[in-house]
């Protein structure tokens, strides 16, 4: 609820002073929108003037505003990091966040992480007890304190005894992730629609419907997961409905550019953009988890279908996006081996003794 209205008043500054900052600001970043927990520094003058004030926006940008000759200007500056690396290897001893550690910076590295493997391992129902990871990341330092993590630039993840890699490699000015032989890891589609959920309902040609009480095909999969939880689209395409719909209840369906279209209900809300004839980008989020229609709890209810014939969603198999060029490759399998030689450096933890969990997470 603190304002710089607030810190003026508390250090005996001019408040006409503040909003000739405020409107050399507007244009950059409104001083309105402050947020609990972010620095700011202010120097004055010997007449308690202010000569400049600097507010961190987020992680990667500063708000800084100086005193000229006759008014005020603002800019934003971009945060100058000291990049190290480094190496993380851990056990999966539950789900993905709880295995990667606690607070922010390794939840957003457990998403980082699942966002790379999105189109080949589901985090919801593939993940196996004793699964193992490596990560060489960037860290990020400012002063010499780690602040956050940066770019994962490669990792190897073993799930139910399968070894997938990941190696970050730009070309063209993109970067982009590609497995040991350079093929991309981006696919037509995701594995799964939404992160870290359960499957309550799979693919069945004979299902007891929960609130029917008859047998009936049950042609999707319904995840399991609290109301609210962002939806995302699986693959490229254009919204053919958005709206209400019998049992789905609030549903979207998009259709993709290889005959294939996929379903989304029971949702408690469609996005605002999100609409008929709206095309939708791959893991675009297109409304949020609920319980509408004939539903006894919340769930996202989901389908693929091709020409109109529904499809088991687990045994999709689709195309990938394009390979590293191959004037680049050898460029490629360089960097490739220096991650390797990284990747290789990693222990990952003993993490069972006397029967009890120690810890599932070594860092260096």
């Amino acid at each position: 609820g603190e304002t710089f209205f607030e810190v003026f008043k508390r250090y005996g500054l001019d408040i006409a002073e503040l909003f000739k900052i405020r409107e050399a600001a507007a244009d950059v970043h409104r001083l309105r929108k402050v947020r609990p927990g972010q620095p700011y520094k202010i120097v004055v003058n010997a007449d308690n003037g202010v000569d400049s004030l600097s507010y961190y926006i987020d992680d990667d940008n500063i708000l800084n505003i100086t005193r000229g000759n006759r008014e005020f200007s603002a800019e934003k500056i971009l945060i100058e990091y000291e990049k190290r690396i480094n190496h993380i290897g851990g056990v999966i001893k539950d789900d993905l966040v709880s295995s990667v550690g606690e607070g922010r910076e390794k939840l957003m590295l457990a998403l980082q992480l699942s966002d790379i493997f999105a189109w080949d391992i589901d985090f919801t129902s593939d993940l196996r007890e004793n699964d193992t990871f490596k990560i060489v990341v960037e860290g990020l330092y400012l002063d010499g304190e780690f602040k956050k993590f940066g770019n994962i630039l490669s990792t190897e993840f073993n799930n139910n005894d399968k070894i997938y890699h990941a190696y970050r490699f730009e070309h063209n000015g993109k970067a982009g992730y590609y497995d040991a032989d350079g093929k991309s890891l981006k696919k037509a589609f995701l594995k799964a629609p939404l992160n870290f959920r359960r499957i309550s309902s799979y693919y069945s040609g004979r299902r007891l419907h929960p609130i029917l009480k008859v047998y009936r095909p049950h042609h999707g999969l319904d995840y399991s997961a609290p109301v609210w939880t962002p939806v995302s689209a699986l693959g490229d395409g254009k919204v053919i409905f958005a709206g209400y719909k019998g049992g789905y209840g609030k549903l979207v369906i998009i259709r993709h550019h290889n005959k294939y279209e996929t379903y989304y209900g029971h949702l408690a809300k469609i996005a605002k953009n999100i609409r008929t004839g709206k095309n939708v980008d791959q893991g675009q989020v297109i409304g949020n988890v609920g319980n509408s229609g004939l539903s006894t709890g919340p769930h996202l209810h989901f389908e693929v279908r091709i020409n109109n014939k529904s499809v088991n969603p687990l045994n999709v198999k689709l195309p990938r996006g394009e390979s590293v060029p191959k004037k680049l490759i050898a460029e490629f399998k360089t960097f490739k081996s220096q991650m390797d030689t990284q990747l290789a450096s990693i222990n990952i933890p003993v993490f069972v003794f006397a029967g009890k969990i120690r810890d599932n997470v070594v860092k260096d």
